[in-house]
């Protein structure tokens, strides 16, 4: 509705969103998908979700330790996926059109995380969802 009422408005800011790259500055990207968020525009990284992470380090940890945990909380989801599926609110219900226990939202949460996650500590987005898929 926005973009048939402004498109003045939206198109500038769709066209900055589309020029976004993975070799675009970290903060420049932010940036624009801060303002892209804002208008409503889907972005690929959450910049809410990246600045409550940023925010959340631990103190006195280096950004080396928190990357770690980064990756293996990754790992603990790869591995946590068999138990998630024998688990019996696993099963499809069709009353609510999902799963009892909100399975189908997991691969959303996952990316919408980890990408985040990676944001955060500049690395790339690509290679550790295509590792979590080998570990998976």
């Amino acid at each position: 509705v926005f973009s048939q009422h402004c498109p003045f408005l939206m198109g500038p800011i769709e066209s900055l969103a589309d020029v976004v790259t993975p070799d675009t500055d970290i903060q420049v990207t932010l940036s624009i998908f801060e303002l892209a968020s804002a208008a409503g525009i889907p972005c690929e990284v959450d910049p809410a979700l990246v600045t409550a992470l940023a925010g959340n380090r631990t103190e006195g940890s280096s950004p080396e330790e928190d990357y770690k945990v980064s990756c293996l909380l990754l790992v603990f989801v790869a591995v946590s996926l068999p138990l998630l599926a024998a688990d019996p609110a696993s099963l499809y219900s069709p009353e609510l059109d999902g799963y009892h226990n909100n399975l189908h939202c997991l691969a959303k949460a996952i990316v919408q995380v980890s990408a985040a996650l990676f944001t955060v500590h500049n690395k790339n987005i690509e290679s550790h969802l295509k590792e979590f898929l080998l570990v998976s």
